[in-house]
């Protein structure tokens, strides 16, 4: 794993769905194998939950039961998308209270799977027609829910952040440096590793730069639904996810 401020190493995997999630098609065992046949040193296993979410246990049980495979270290984690300003986030409370005990998952993946609004999720659908939100206040919304969270639950993974921008119209480049900064901190003081996604492509290299500067941890991830996708990485191996620096 990549430490503060260097850059995401790839032979982690930090983002793996199971059937576990409605729209994942390989079993954990099936993604151990593949991420052994990957050559990854970590993987961590994830899948998408709600506040309403009671699979949690079957889950972690599954991943517990898993063979070892040496050299091998397996992680678990929940993976939750904002619910507001305020920063809530949709995932059931003994879920968030049990985050990196024995009998939770180590971290909850934090995404931005839809605008959190002031008073609840806004889909990009819901935002259009609106039609009373700028991109200064969509990008204002966004990352002031996300640092609101990252100091609201205990071990938080940031789930390919800003993949959202583009379904709005919008993208990286209309995120100022403050705002940057801003999530940059709260990341660091936090302890917060940041995905760098294979997936959706992002974040991309401006906002990577800032974060490595301010010694964010960054992990790669392919956020794989299907155990082919494990551990293979064409756009991070590219350099695509990497600043000039």
């Amino acid at each position: 794993m990549a430490g503060p401020g260097r850059a995401p190493s790839l032979t982690g995997d930090h983002h793996v769905h199971s059937t576990f999630s409605d729209d994942g098609t390989s079993s954990p065992a099936e993604n151990l194998a593949a991420a052994a046949a990957a050559g990854l040193d970590t993987v961590r296993f994830v899948d998408h939950v709600r506040v309403s979410t009671t699979y949690v246990p079957e889950f972690l049980d599954a991943v517990a039961a898993l063979p070892r495979v040496a050299g091998l270290t397996v992680l678990t984690g929940v993976e939750a998308k904002l619910l507001d300003a305020s920063g809530a986030v949709d995932a059931p409370p003994e879920v968030l209270a049990s985050l990196g005990t024995p009998r939770g998952p180590d971290r909850v993946l934090l995404a931005d799977h839809q605008l959190p609004g002031p008073d609840g999720p806004l889909s990009p659908r819901a935002v259009r027609e609106r039609g009373d939100l700028t991109p200064t206040d969509v990008v204002e919304l966004l990352v002031g829910a996300t640092v609101r969270a990252l100091h609201r639950v205990a071990r938080a993974q940031l789930a390919h952040p800003f993949s959202l921008l583009p379904k709005l119209g919008l993208s990286e480049d209309d995120v100022p440096d403050d705002l940057l900064d801003a999530l940059a901190d709260a990341a660091r003081a936090t302890g917060t590793p940041v995905e760098v996604n294979e997936k959706w492509r992002c974040p991309g290299p401006r906002v990577v730069g800032r974060l490595r500067a301010a010694g964010v941890e960054l992990v790669a991830s392919t956020d794989a639904h299907a155990a082919a996708d494990v551990g293979r990485y064409e756009w991070l191996a590219a350099g695509a996810g990497e600043d000039a620096r």
